[in-house]
């Protein structure tokens, strides 16, 4: 156990076993040291006659720990586009879809590559719409 003349270093891994819990030490507070989970999160005030240097074994479930939360908390990747290298092929027999094609077509001709882009947009918006379940 570390007496309360111990000083650690900010950044150190400590054990609380009040909480059972890893900390990084942030500094004192009063007669309290504060800790604060190991990736981030909300500190917590301890113990320091109780704290005590975190073994490898705890250092690395807490780190272990910290990376599976922050990895489950990240957004999953965008579901994959349609192709989008490629421009979208109108529907055959669809009226909206011929329409679109023929205006990226005019802006194609025209070099105005905004509209262009502008009817591919609303060519893969309407298919999604209404081409697809």
């Amino acid at each position: 156990m570390a007496t309360t003349s111990e000083s650690y270093e900010p950044g150190r891994l400590l054990y609380d076993p009040a909480t059972g819990k890893v900390g990084e030490y942030r500094d004192r507070a009063g007669p309290y040291v504060m800790l604060r989970p190991v990736g981030g999160g909300v500190e917590w005030e301890a113990d320091p006659d109780a704290v005590r240097p975190a073994t490898d074994r705890e250092r690395i479930g807490a780190t272990v720990r910290a990376v599976n939360h922050r990895a489950r908390a990240l957004p999953s990747s965008p579901p994959p586009l349609d192709d989008v290298g490629r421009p979208p092929r109108p529907v055959p027999g669809c009226a909206a879809c011929l329409e679109l094609g023929e205006r990226r077509e005019a802006a194609r001709v025209a070099y105005d590559r905004s509209a262009e882009t502008d009817a591919n947009v609303l060519l893969r918006q309407h298919q999604r719409k209404e081409h697809r379940a």
